[in-house]
């Protein structure tokens, strides 16, 4: 779970400091930079399983190598030569993963804070060779005594905060020195003072130190590492939504919305002991079923997976109020999207962060509240402990819609706002400050003021007609 993101010289995000809790939504209007939060958080999740060259080539590019130059990723108004980007993560991680060997692995501490900077270097020689380098790396722990100070939304200590942050370390896991004008990144053992700090060259290092962590021997930087690489940015596509599975098919949601049928009949069949077991009226497809039965124009009897055995395909198919069965193909964008959320919500194997730009796309404005609900129960019930029944999940939205807005509590909303900035002799640039509401748990702690009801009014734009009620956060708003 990410707690708190810091992010300087990165795109627009420059001095950026923010804390999220399990579901926050980021308002703004177009053009603001939103979505350069939701890359800062892909390319750190990038970065712990490839290439730094690799990692800044496919943020944003659905997981394909691109053509854009790296020195794309760099806030434009610097003016140093080495232009750097730094980042830092507060994150709570899984107390126990697994390496890449399926060897079982325990953290010593379950919260820690982690930090790189990235560099620039310019083409220079023969080979004209340039890109990104590494000049930092650092992971340290954030000790059980210190951790109210660093999770602040509001959560229960007892049920929520002792079931996930627990364990001792004062020492730091991974730490950067100076050597004679060359930063050298150590690795620290989980066993504190036991065994040298295992020392590297950061200058010649491709990737970051954290990525190349594959076995149990370092199960605490195993453990942010996996926790990194469960952060992922749904981009749901219909066409992905409405395909069957073949019965070989990995049964897990994919970030396009692949493989929903076979992620549905895993959840439904999770608690059937044998082949004879029916889950046909469980409790999986009987929650989906009354998820997308509250859908204003929709309407759902039931939910099911039929199997093909004689092609060996899964295929989605939902029963509509008046018996008439269709399969996933029928279904409309909007319905496809609630419905694999929906699917995700009641999977207790689908852990980590969860990133969606404009989850109110394709949903009827009569539907939006119901979507709201929807991402909120997706995400972590910070009241109750962490289980099966309450998965470590965190939701981050973004939207420009008063329709989804209306339905946001303060506590939930985060306020996109730009300003332009520039260094002496720099290019003056526009760069993002997320501005918590009023009255909310962040303000107290906020350093860049805070939002109102008449910040939210230049974007919330209101079609002709409609009724949109913004009662809490102090307005209400009707057009005839």
């Amino acid at each position: 779970m990410l707690t708190r993101l810091e992010v300087d010289g990165f795109k627009n995000l420059l001095d950026f400091d923010v804390e999220f809790g399990p579901f926050t939504c980021i308002a703004g209007e177009n053009g603001v930079g939103k979505s350069n939060v939701f890359d800062a958080i892909e390319f750190l999740s990038l970065l712990s399983s490839n290439p730094l060259m690799e990692a800044a080539h496919m943020v944003r590019s659905a997981g394909e190598r691109g053509s854009g130059d790296p020195l794309d990723l760099f806030w434009r108004g610097s003016v140093h030569e080495q232009r750097r980007m730094r980042f830092a993560a507060e994150m709570i991680i899984p107390a126990e993963v697994h390496d890449d060997f399926g060897r079982e692995a325990r953290a010593s501490i379950t919260f820690v804070r982690y930090e790189v900077e990235v560099g620039y270097e310019r083409p220079r020689g023969r080979d004209k060779s340039g890109g990104l380098v590494l000049l930092r790396e650092a992971m340290t722990p954030i000790r059980i005594g210190q951790a109210h100070r660093h999770l602040r939304f509001p959560h229960s200590k007892k049920n929520f905060r002792d079931s996930v942050v627990f364990g001792r370390r004062a020492a730091a896991f991974i730490s950067t020195e100076d050597r004679a004008g060359e930063a050298v990144i150590e690795i620290h053992q989980d066993g504190g003072s036991r065994g040298r700090p295992k020392p590297a060259s950061a200058a010649h290092a491709p990737a970051t130190v954290l990525s190349t962590i594959t076995g149990a021997d370092n199960p605490t930087m195993l453990a942010a590492r996996r926790e990194m690489q469960s952060w992922r940015r749904l981009a749901l596509e219909p066409t992905a939504l409405r395909a069957a599975d073949r019965y070989s098919d990995r049964r897990r949601l994919t970030a396009a919305g692949r493989h929903l049928p076979g992620t549905l009949h895993r959840v439904a069949n999770r608690h059937c002991q044998n082949a004879t077991d029916n889950p046909a009226s469980g409790e999986a497809y009987a929650r989906i079923a009354a998820r997308l039965g509250a859908l204003s124009g929709v309407g759902a009897r039931h939910v099911r997976v039929d199997e093909n055995d004689t092609n060996e395909l899964f295929t989605l198919m939902v029963t509509e109020l008046n018996g008439i069965e269709l399969p996933a193909q029928a279904l409309s964008e909007g319905t496809l999207r609630f419905l694999a959320l929906a699917v995700l919500e009641s999977d207790p194997d689908e852990r980590g962060l969860i990133c969606m730009e404009e989850p109110e796309n394709g949903i009827h404005p009569a539907n939006v509240a119901e979507m709201a609900d929807l991402l909120r129960d997706l995400a972590v019930d910070p009241d109750l402990p962490v289980g099966d029944d309450n998965p470590a999940r965190q939701v981050i939205v973004n939207t420009h819609s008063p329709a989804l807005v209306q339905h946001i509590d303060p506590d939930e909303l985060l306020v996109a706002m730009s300003s332009v900035r520039g260094e002496a002799g720099g290019m003056p640039e526009r760069v993002l400050r997320l501005v918590p509401f009023a009255k909310s748990w962040r303000e107290k702690h906020s350093e860049s003021g805070v939002a109102t009801h008449l910040d939210l009014l230049p974007f919330l734009t209101i079609a002709r007609g409609a009724q949109v009620s913004l009662d809490s956060y102090g307005l209400e708003t009707q057009t005839a």
